[in-house]
Protein backbone atom coordinates (compact mmCIF):
# COMPACT_ATOMS: atom_id res chain seq x y z
CA UNK A 1 0.00 0.00 0.00
CA UNK A 2 1.30 3.36 -1.11
CA UNK A 3 2.28 6.05 1.24
CA UNK A 4 0.09 8.49 -0.12
CA UNK A 5 -2.99 6.25 0.31
CA UNK A 6 -1.89 5.56 3.80
CA UNK A 7 -1.88 8.97 4.50
CA UNK A 8 -5.47 9.73 2.68
CA UNK A 9 -7.13 6.65 4.73
CA UNK A 10 -5.70 8.26 8.13
CA UNK A 11 -6.90 11.79 6.73
CA UNK A 12 -10.30 10.13 6.15
CA UNK A 13 -10.56 8.53 9.48
CA UNK A 14 -9.61 11.12 11.88
CA UNK A 15 -12.18 13.45 9.39
CA UNK A 16 -14.86 10.92 10.22
CA UNK A 17 -13.43 10.60 14.29
CA UNK A 18 -13.70 14.18 14.34
CA UNK A 19 -17.43 14.81 13.06
CA UNK A 20 -18.53 11.70 15.38
CA UNK A 21 -17.00 13.65 18.62
CA UNK A 22 -18.72 17.15 17.48
CA UNK A 23 -21.90 15.29 17.34
CA UNK A 24 -21.09 13.17 20.63
CA UNK A 25 -19.71 16.57 21.73
CA UNK A 26 -23.34 18.33 21.31
CA UNK A 27 -25.32 15.36 22.88
CA UNK A 28 -23.74 15.37 26.07
CA UNK A 29 -24.05 19.12 26.03
CA UNK A 30 -27.43 18.83 25.81
CA UNK A 31 -27.58 16.10 28.25
CA UNK A 32 -25.31 17.77 30.98
CA UNK A 33 -26.94 21.37 30.67
CA UNK A 34 -30.41 20.71 29.12
CA UNK A 35 -29.74 23.07 26.34
CA UNK A 36 -28.57 23.01 23.07
CA UNK A 37 -24.42 23.60 22.44
CA UNK A 38 -23.22 27.31 21.72
CA UNK A 39 -22.92 27.89 18.19
CA UNK A 40 -20.15 30.12 18.76
CA UNK A 41 -18.32 29.87 21.90
CA UNK A 42 -16.02 32.75 21.11
CA UNK A 43 -19.39 34.93 20.88
CA UNK A 44 -19.44 37.61 23.45
CA UNK A 45 -22.62 37.00 24.72
CA UNK A 46 -21.72 33.25 25.68
CA UNK A 47 -21.38 33.17 29.24
CA UNK A 48 -17.31 32.97 30.02
CA UNK A 49 -17.79 29.89 31.80
CA UNK A 50 -20.03 28.46 29.59
CA UNK A 51 -17.74 28.79 26.50
CA UNK A 52 -14.62 27.49 28.73
CA UNK A 53 -16.26 24.37 30.22
CA UNK A 54 -17.56 23.89 25.90
CA UNK A 55 -14.47 24.31 24.57
CA UNK A 56 -12.52 22.11 27.02
CA UNK A 57 -15.21 19.19 26.63
CA UNK A 58 -14.86 19.77 22.77
CA UNK A 59 -11.44 19.56 22.57
CA UNK A 60 -11.26 16.55 24.62
CA UNK A 61 -13.41 14.60 22.50
CA UNK A 62 -12.34 15.90 19.30
CA UNK A 63 -8.58 14.94 20.26
CA UNK A 64 -9.52 11.80 21.72
CA UNK A 65 -11.22 10.59 18.69
CA UNK A 66 -8.23 11.71 16.44
CA UNK A 67 -5.59 9.70 18.78
CA UNK A 68 -7.93 6.77 18.17
CA UNK A 69 -8.67 6.88 14.71
CA UNK A 70 -4.97 7.55 14.33
CA UNK A 71 -3.79 4.36 16.35
CA UNK A 72 -6.87 1.85 14.80
CA UNK A 73 -6.08 3.28 10.97
CA UNK A 74 -1.99 2.88 11.78
CA UNK A 75 -2.84 -0.75 12.90
CA UNK A 76 -5.14 -1.68 9.59
CA UNK A 77 -2.48 -0.03 7.46
CA UNK A 78 0.22 -2.11 8.88
CA UNK A 79 -1.63 -5.40 8.75
CA UNK A 80 -2.91 -4.61 5.27
CA UNK A 81 0.63 -3.87 4.24
CA UNK A 82 2.72 -6.30 5.89
CA UNK A 83 4.74 -3.62 8.14
CA UNK A 84 4.27 -3.02 12.14
CA UNK A 85 2.35 -0.08 12.98
CA UNK A 86 5.60 1.96 14.38
CA UNK A 87 6.97 1.72 10.73
CA UNK A 88 3.65 2.87 9.00
CA UNK A 89 3.49 5.37 12.28
CA UNK A 90 7.92 6.47 11.09
CA UNK A 91 5.73 7.09 6.95
CA UNK A 92 3.12 8.62 7.79
CA UNK A 93 5.04 11.34 9.54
Amino acid sequence: MGNLVAKAMTVGAVLAASSIARKVTDGTWKFVTGNDSPTNPEDPDIDFKEAVAFAVLSGALVGLARMLANRESTKVIAKASGKSPEQIADETN
